[in-house]
C-alpha cells in the first residue's frame, strides 16, 4: 500500500465529476486571491466583506454538490454492501457542516 492510501479512504470519481468539482474549486481559489489583493490594495472593508460572502456561498454550493455525490455513490454503495455505519458517518458529516 502506498503512503497516499494508508490513512484515508479513497473515492473513484468520473472524469466529469472531477472536472466539475475542480472547476468550482479553481473559481473559489481565484476569488480568495482576489480578496487577498483587495486587502493588500487597501480596499474598503465592505467591498471585501461582500467578496468574502460570495466565497462562502461558493463553498456552500461546492459542499452541497459534493455531499449529493457522496450520498448517491459512497453511502449507497456502503449500505448495499452491508456497511450500515455509513449512515452514522453521513449524519456526523452533516452535523459538522451545519455548525
Amino acid at each position: 500500500m502506498s503512503e497516499n492510501n494508508c490513512c484515508y479512504r479513497q473515492k473513484q470519481r468520473t472524469v466529469q465529476e472531477t472536472k466539475k468539482l475542480t472547476t468550482r474549486l479553481n473559481r473559489i481559489e481565484g476569488q480568495v486571491r482576489g480578496v487577498k489583493n483587495m486587502v493588500e490594495d487597501g480596499r474598503y472593508c465592505v467591498d471585501i466583506l461582500n467578496q468574502v460572502s460570495a466565497i462562502q456561498a461558493a463553498l456552500s454550493s461546492f459542499n452541497k454538490e459534493l455531499l449529493a455525490n457522496h450520498i448517491h455513490t459512497c453511502v449507497v454503495d456502503d449500505i448495499r454492501s452491508g456497511k450500515s455505519e455509513a449512515v452514522e458517518e453521513l449524519c456526523d458529516t452533516i452535523k459538522k457542516m451545519m455548525k
